[in-house]
Order: structure tokens, then sequence, then C-alpha cells
């Protein structure tokens, strides 16, 4: 089947709809299986060539018109989550975490345990009820240790009867659905880096007259090493690459305006530096600086970032081989890593505008010509 030709459009509700599908699956890291599938069938239709690798990542190509020069653009799968780690005979469900989630976050939470069946079951997590804890640790954090799911079990027997068993994964049980009366500002889970992978899908639908080829991919295991983004670009072995993942938007009450990273509503971010004391990802000023250009001639409201701690795909696809001239085009987001993450849908349409632009208007001989500079 040859890849559709026409001009698509990207739209708010076209996104809104797109996002919803992938927030509301489950994938933690490792366990994509089912956010897979959706962006296969996102992506197939567009795409001239296409494969699943060995560690799970999609990847979908657009050939270029000129036959030489390769953009990666990278959006993560996965998402932060949990996995059992015992049954005891009471029926509670102890759990390690899978990526960088916060235990100020978890209690109180109701989750969704996906069973190796594919089935569903539902819990929440507890811990010691507040009326029997002494008055100094009703003022600390229970520890992971500490807290269990609770399935409405009352022994193991029940628990593996209902397909839960050691190995299991769970994620947050949250709707994607708008914020107050808002048409544009959004909360659910997963939206790290669901949104950035939403835009890496309506950005690779959108790109049309590319002289370079594009590999749309989307990475596994992001939230515990970039792990999928490295054996891609090993594969691909890109001239450019752009990740496509949130930041924080720290423009919050209690927060200083000195120390707001970006704003929400105000566009997406094109990065500089990130990682704690710029140890991530240095983008390459070459294709910073094209994407600010790009930005400013179609009229994209964009912010510039210096994100002082977390990173992207971007920066293992930097490292690869013998280097990879990469950036990072991120969407603003409150409440990273919770349950209740927040973007605005502009800045998630105009961050895959952006890409699509860039991954249309860029030429082969600039693309080749930043991967290696022949001096002599």
């Amino acid at each position: 089947m040859q890849r559709v030709k026409s001009m698509y459009e990207i739209t708010k509700e076209g996104v809104f709809q797109l996002l919803k599908k992938l927030s509301e699956a489950i994938g933690p890291s490792g366990f994509e299986d089912p956010i897979r599938e959706i962006v296969i069938e996102e992506l197939k239709p567009y795409a001239d060539s296409m494969w699943v690798d060995s560690l799970g990542n999609v990847i979908a190509v657009k050939k270029g018109s000129r036959g030489s020069g390769r953009l990666m653009l990278a959006g993560h799968m996965d998402e932060i989550g949990l996995i059992v780690s015992h049954v005891d005979q009471k029926g509670f469900l102890r759990f390690q975490p899978i990526g960088g989630i916060s235990e100020r976050v978890l209690l109180g939470q109701r989750v969704v345990i996906r069973t190796r069946e594919g089935r569903v079951v539902r819990g929440v997590i507890g811990s010691r009820p507040p009326h029997i804890m002494k008055p100094e640790e009703l003022k600390q954090i229970p520890e992971i240790k500490d807290m269990y799911v609770d399935v409405g079990a009352s022994s193991r027997e029940e628990v593996e009867k209902m397909g839960v068993l050691v190995g299991s994964i769970a994620v947050f049980e949250r709707d994607l659905s708008f914020v107050g009366g808002s048409s544009d500002v959004v909360t659910g889970k997963a939206l790290d880096d669901r949104v950035g992978l939403a835009a890496m899908v309506e950005a690779f639908k959108a790109v049309d007259g590319n002289e370079v080829d594009v590999y749309a991919v989307a990475t596994v295991q992001e939230e515990v090493g970039l792990k999928g983004a490295r054996v891609a670009a090993y594969s691909i072995t890109p001239d450019v690459a752009l990740a496509l993942d949130v930041t924080i938007a720290s423009d919050v009450a209690g927060v200083p305006e000195q120390e707001w990273i970006t704003q929400l509503g105000k566009g997406p971010a094109i990065k500089v530096v990130d990682g704690r004391a710029a140890t991530g990802l240095i983008a390459h000023p070459v294709v910073r600086d094209k994407l600010i250009e790009i930005a400013r001639q179609y009229n994209i409201p964009h912010q510039v970032e210096v994100a002082p701690g977390g990173t992207t795909d971007a920066s293992i696809i930097a490292l690869n081989k013998e280097g990879v001239p990469a950036a990072t085009v991120s969407i603003p987001s409150r409440y990273i890593h919770s349950p209740v993450e927040i973007v605005h849908l502009g800045d998630l349409v105009n961050a895959s505008k952006l890409a699509a632009l860039f991954s249309s208007k860029i030429t082969s001989e600039w693309a080749l010509s930043i991967s290696r500079r022949v001096i002599k």
C-alpha cells in the first residue's frame, strides 16, 4: 500500500483525540505494547516503510526527494509506572517503581494493573491508617516499602485468580480531560511523553516536500535510561536528530519569575541545555538556531529553554557512533511525573508544526554539512 500523499493539517481537535488515546493507554517502560499498536495504526498510512526493532521501537520512514541525508524524530512511548514485587497472604501487593516516581504522589492514588493476559484490574495505593500513627509519623511521607496496592482481595489465591502475579505492571488511573472551562488546557497521566509522542506522530504525517529521509521513531524505555533511542540511533545512523518531549512549566504559585523554565501556553520550547550543570544535552547550535529561524519565519510562538535537570532521548542520540547534531523541541508541562500533568494544546499543535516544517524545509546539503565538516 502506498503512503498518503495529500497535505495533512495539524489541528487542536485532532491532536486532542490522538493524545487522549495515547495518554489513557497503559504502557510503562518495557511494557509499551498498547502504545506501540496505536502508533503503528497512526503512522502506517503515511510511511514508505515501517518496522519494529528487536527492543520494540517503532520506526517509520518517509523518503526524501534527494535520497541523501537522514533526520531522526524521536518521541518516547513509555511512562512511569509500578511493578508488582510480592503478593502477601492477605492479598496486598507490594511494588517497585518503574522510572522516577516520587513517593509524595503515590499514596491514595487509584491504579490500573495489567495482567499478563492483557486484562485490567483496578486497585488503590494504601499504607498504615493515619489514625494509628504517632504524631511524628504523620509529618513524614511514607516510603514505597511501606505502601501497597489494595485490590479488594482477602488472600494471595484470590489475587492470583484475578491474573495478578509478581511482575504484573500498574499505572495511574486517569482520563485525559479539560481543566476548568478551558478548551485548551488538559490534564491526565503519562503526558510525559505521550504529548511529545503525539507531536512526533502529527509532525510526521504533515511532512511534505522533504529532501531528507525522515525517520519517525517511537522509542521505548526512555524513562529508565534512554535505551530505545540508543539502539534506534545506532541502526539508523542519522545525520540530524530532534527529540520531542516535555519540559518543566514552572510558572506556578510560589515560584519566582527567574525560576520559570518555561510557561504554559507560550509555545514549544527550543532547548539550549538540560541536565544538572548542563550534563544532559547541549543542543547543537546550528540545529538549535535553525529551529529558531523556522519558528520566526512561520510565526510559530516559541520559548528558549535552559533546564536545570532532566534530559531526553536527544542526549543519547547525540552520542551515537561518531556523534549526531541533535536538539530538542519541548512541550511545557506542569506536575511532570504525577497523575495530574497539565499541558496546553496550543503548545502541542505548535510543536508539531515546528517539527514538521523543520523536517520539510532542511536540505540534504545542510544536513550533511553539519554532520561532518570537511576541512581538507
